[in-house]
C-alpha cells in the first residue's frame, strides 16, 4: 500500500469514528428534544382531560350526596310509620269521642224538652 492509500483509509476511519462519537454524544439530546416535542403536543389535551375529569367528579359527588340524603329521608319515613299509626289511632279515638258527645247532647236535648216544640217550630210551655 502506498502512503496516499493509507492516508485515505485512515481519514475514512477517523471520519467514521468522529461521526460515531458525534451521534453518541448527541443522542441523549435528540431523545430529550423528541420527548419535549411530545410533551408540548400532548400536554394541552391532557390538561383538558384533567379539567373534564374534575368537573365530572364534582358532579358525581353532588349526585352521590343527593342520593344519600334521599336514602336517609326514606329510612326516616319508614322509621316514622309507628308515629303515623299512633296519630291515626288518636284521630280515630277523637272522632269516636266527638260522636259520643254529639249523641249524648242530642239525647239530652230531647229528654229535657220533649213537648216544647209544636206547630211551626214555636216554643210553648207545656204546663200552661
Amino acid at each position: 500500500m502506498d502512503e496516499q492509500e493509507m492516508q485515505l483509509k485512515v481519514k475514512r476511519v477517523t471520519d467514521k469514528f468522529t461521526e460515531s462519537m458525534f451521534v453518541l454524544a448527541n443522542e441523549p439530546s435528540i431523545a430529550l428534544y423528541r420527548l419535549q416535542e411530545h410533551v408540548r403536543r400532548s400536554l394541552p389535551e391532557l390538561v383538558q382531560h384533567k379539567t373534564d375529569m374534575q368537573s365530572w367528579e364534582e358532579q358525581s359527588q353532588g349526585a352521590i350526596y343527593t342520593v344519600e340524603y334521599a336514602c336517609s329521608a326514606v329510612k326516616s319515613m319508614t322509621n316514622s310509620s309507628l308515629y303515623f299509626k299512633n296519630i291515626d289511632g288518636l284521630l280515630r279515638q277523637a272522632i269516636s269521642l266527638k260522636e259520643q258527645i254529639s249523641n249524648s247532647q242530642g239525647r239530652r236535648k230531647k229528654a229535657l224538652d220533649p213537648g216544647m216544640v209544636k206547630d211551626g217550630g214555636e216554643k210553648h210551655s207545656s204546663g200552661i
